[in-house]
């Protein structure tokens, strides 16, 4: 695959997550009432839009070794949606009040200070998103693998 190629797959990629993941966590986040419905929701987007991009760009990534192209383009869109994930974790979604709402049901936590929950904030939110790695690699490459096992079409 060449460079130009990695970088529309990624694109795609990124894309189709994306979509995927407004529209199940307009499904799940309401249905399950809680924070999980937006895991679960990342879950499947991840899972969903790698096995489109694989479908639709088997062709380029059979065109070298599979799981070097697959490799390369999950790589980049790791990074990439590293840097969404950082985005709208840290401008947009308050996980503060989940936070103080699941921290006061377990502990006391009456004494804390705001540096106390901000800690604990940014330690919420940093395990959050070195989780969402973690599934970016694996069923990113999972879904882009199971993907493109389609045969390509010949050339016309």
């Amino acid at each position: 695959m060449k460079f130009g190629d990695i970088i529309v797959a990624v694109a795609s990629l990124t894309v189709a997550f994306i979509l995927f993941d407004c529209v199940f966590n307009l499904a799940l986040v309401p249905a399950t009432g809680s924070d999980y419905g937006a895991m679960i929701a990342v879950i499947v987007s991840i899972l969903l839009s790698g096995l489109v991009v694989g479908y639709v760009f088997a062709g380029k990534i059979q065109e070298e070794s599979r799981r070097g192209s697959i490799g390369k383009i999950v790589i980049l869109f790791t990074a990439v949606f590293g840097i969404f994930i950082v985005i709208v974790y840290g401008a947009i979604y308050h996980y503060g009040a989940l936070a103080d709402e699941k921290l006061s049901s377990m502990f006391n936590a009456n004494g804390w200070t705001n540096t106390n929950w901000f800690a604990y904030e940014i330690m919420g939110l940093t395990m959050n998103t070195a989780l969402f790695i973690v599934f970016a690699l694996v069923l990113g490459f999972i879904g882009l693998y199971l993907g493109s096992m389609r045969k390509p079409s010949a050339k016309t």
